[in-house]
């Protein structure tokens, strides 16, 4: 005679855990999937990944020295005429094709490190904020809304302008800049999870605030924070080529493309394009990145 065996019910009064399936393996499959088939993204990303090779291997692909100056050979225009400089050459004879390699360097790590920092920190407090709640809450929120009280280009250059020029201040004054926006997305985010049947019932079973949010918070939140975070990329890219063209980050003779910018001023009205090539280069760089972030938005938008 064959017997059944039967699951031993749970004791009354005591809730099973549940998992959290937003973020099962299918989902970041279906990520993947959906991102595999939007031709934009993977144009703008291809654009960018070609970019960076050619920004990393910059020293091996630069055909000069991008500090060396030539009175001789200075403002030549963009042709082949000269082989050497297909790019021309700036005000003080340095040729434009090195120098923008070189300042992508330099641009993209003002662009993209205060972003990271700032997602560390203000991703951590905004978790806390809105796990946690009541007073911890209000006082976060509360200084956060301090700095929303400044538009976020003011606020940098006041930022810059009253630490003084320099890289380090200049991150530290993007990154100041970024934090309390941070903050704001990941609190909203960790509100609407924290109030979950899954969150509910892992706390309703003894686990701890801190396997709560380890296991079942931040696998909900960090997607979108980090979603967000990447649209702030162009973002700090254009603020730090700001800063440096009013002379509060990058100090010459730095190749950067924002003080490009500022040295190629006065060489519009002589040779207008190559004036215009660091401010290309940004214009070209933001929109990527925004492209790149709008399509993960919409790849990870399981309503879509």
């Amino acid at each position: 005679m064959s017997t059944t065996t039967v699951a031993n019910p749970a004791p009354a009064g005591i809730a099973v855990p549940q998992p959290a399936p937003p973020v099962s393996r299918g989902y970041w499959q279906g990520v993947a999937r959906r991102l595999s088939r939007d031709p934009v993204t993977l144009f703008f990303g291809f654009i960018l990944l070609l970019m960076a090779l050619a920004i990393l291997f910059a020293p091996w692909l630069s055909p000069h020295d991008p500090y060396q100056t030539s009175m001789i050979r200075r403002l030549r225009p963009i042709g082949f005429q000269d082989w050497r400089y297909p790019l021309g050459t700036d005000e003080l004879g340095r040729d434009m094709l090195t120098r923008l390699l070189h300042g992508g360097r330099l641009s993209w790590f003002l662009g993209i490190t205060p972003v990271l920092i700032a997602f560390a920190i203000g991703g951590t407090l905004g978790v806390l904020a809105g796990f946690a709640g009541g007073w911890v809450n209000m006082l976060i929120m509360r200084v956060t809304d301090v700095f929303y009280a400044f538009p976020s280009v003011l606020l940098a250059v006041a930022i810059s302008g009253a630490l003084g020029p320099g890289i380090s201040n200049a991150m530290l004054s993007l990154t100041l800049v970024f934090i309390p926006q941070i903050i704001r997305v990941a609190e909203s985010t960790t509100t609407s999870v924290r109030n979950l049947d899954y969150v509910e019932s892992a706390r309703a079973s003894g686990a701890g605030a801190f396997t709560i949010v380890r296991a079942h918070v931040l696998p909900n939140v960090l997607g979108p924070i980090f979603v967000y975070a990447t649209s702030l990329i162009s973002v700090s890219m254009i603020l730090a080529s700001g800063l440096s063209f009013l002379g509060l980050g990058t100090k010459p003779p730095e190749p950067e493309w924002g003080l490009m910018l500022n040295t190629l001023r006065t060489a519009i009205y002589s040779q207008p394009l190559i004036a215009m090539l660091p401010g290309v280069c940004i214009f070209l760089t933001s929109m990527c990145f925004n492209m790149v972030s709008d399509g993960l938005r919409s790849a990870m938008d399981v309503r879509g």
